[in-house]
């Protein structure tokens, strides 16, 4: 992985390193994951501390396993719980909603991966979010706000979209949960303008406020991607994501407009990644992705 250049040094020493100590619960090896690590639940809880909690009415979390205590503590606490479609594919978020009068226990099975798919119902994209407070697993993360996941580009292009629709500004708090060891320094020179920095850091022993002084990213690239669009004629009546796969589906009227649409898009390219266009499977529409 070098050529990609320290961003993946860094996240194989963390990684070597839980390993090699055990300092994580199951899904092991840690390798390519945002670490399970053990004290996840009682850094989790931390999140109650901050003063920026206790003002937020909606919250997203990712749903990595180890930040199950801090969806646990959004229930908890009453607040809307929002997490990331599965793959991204209706809208952006689902919604947690526990059974009405839920026990402790009844929470705890919300706030698990098994709660997320069995609790959870799709925010429309043109439900009006505010997120006040949001919650993401990190690789590596330092004292300044620098943060380093998995090396998916997930977060940062997750993060692009929902700056984009208004869901998160400025004033949105991001707050990552890690062990002690993926707290260190690093380089600012590795982070680019679309990746995502943090203002908190819980672990199992302290809580950071970074005051970090980069700006947060903004919707860039997802406009970039409605302009290009637009300016082909090729304005889809839907666009859906699906992160995890790195491809967008664009559904249009009839198989003549995804024909014209797919003629449209030959050629485009975003930050200089080549956009690949073809006919979906279905025929439903046309997709295209990122190679």
């Amino acid at each position: 992985h070098s050529p990609r250049g320290s961003k993946w040094d860094i996240r194989q020493k963390v990684w070597d390193y839980i390993e090699e100590k055990n300092l994580a619960n199951f899904p092991r090896p840690v390798h390519n994951r945002i670490p399970n690590f053990k004290g996840a639940f009682a850094a989790c809880a931390k999140v109650l501390e901050l003063q920026a909690f206790i003002h937020t009415s909606e919250v997203k979390v990712d749903p990595d396993k180890p930040l199950e205590g801090a969806r646990l503590a959004v229930l908890q606490a009453r607040k809307t719980l929002l997490v990331p479609t599965p793959r991204l594919r209706t809208g952006l978020f689902n919604r947690i909603t526990p059974p009405e009068g839920a026990s402790k226990e009844q929470l705890r099975i919300c706030s698990s991966s098994q709660g997320v798919k069995d609790f959870s119902v799709p925010v429309g994209l043109d439900a009006k979010i505010k997120i006040d407070l949001m919650v993401v697993g990190s690789v590596a993360v330092s004292e300044k706000g620098f943060r380093i996941g998995k090396g998916e580009g997930f977060a940062d292009l997750e993060y692009g979209m929902m700056a984009s629709m208004g869901a998160v500004n400025e004033s949105t708090v991001v707050v990552t949960v890690v062990h002690d060891c993926q707290v260190m320094d690093i380089p600012e020179d590795l982070m680019g303008s679309h990746d995502l920095t943090v203002d908190y850091i819980l672990t199992p022993t302290r809580v950071i406020k970074t005051d970090c002084q980069l700006p947060k990213p903004c919707g860039i690239i997802w406009n970039k991607l409605k302009t290009a669009l637009r300016e082909r004629e090729a304005t889809p009546l839907r666009l859906t994501w699906q992160g995890a796969q790195h491809r967008a589906f664009l559904d249009y009227s009839d198989p003549h407009a995804a024909d014209q649409a797919l003629e449209a898009l030959q050629g485009l390219a975003l930050n200089g990644h080549s956009l690949q266009a073809e006919l979906a499977k279905s025929q439903r529409g046309d997709k295209f992705y990122n190679d």
